[in-house]
């Protein structure tokens, strides 16, 4: 079954995943904000529900729980009170020295090599998209 084994596979990886972030303390959901923030610097909370394919209902507690963390700040946009920009605290940002190391042990865990990557990648958006498009 495709299913089970896409389940198993997250699973898989967020066990790998665990253990590296655990000294940083973060979660794996809390290392997917930093890594868009490390990536694309400040970003509004709809911004990163649409990079993180998620929802508001997921993201706005967890940046909430970051910001308490002292890993985020939130500002209210001046121009439209709706809209709340995330933004790196230094502490934060300098958790990015880890990145590269985390992703070395991730790429030799799971054997990517840049075809594997490129072609675990190539399905993983093709599952998205098509889920997308039947919702």
């Amino acid at each position: 079954m495709v299913c089970f084994n896409l389940h198993a596979a997250f699973r898989a990886v967020t066990a790998v995943y665990r253990p590296l972030l655990e000294p940083l303390g973060v979660s794996y959901p809390q290392y997917l904000v930093l890594a868009m923030l490390w990536e694309h610097g400040d970003l509004p909370v709809g911004e990163l529900v649409s990079r993180l394919q998620s929802d508001y209902g997921t993201i706005t507690p967890l940046v909430k729980r970051m910001e308490t963390q002292g890993l985020v700040v939130r500002t209210r946009n001046p121009r439209d009170e709706r809209s709340v920009t995330v933004s790196l605290t230094p502490d934060a940002d300098a958790l990015r020295v880890h990145a590269p190391r985390i992703y070395q042990v991730i790429t030799e865990t799971f054997g990517f090599t840049p075809d594997r990557a490129d072609a675990a990648l190539e399905v993983l958006r093709s599952i998205s998209a098509r889920a997308s498009r039947a919702s």
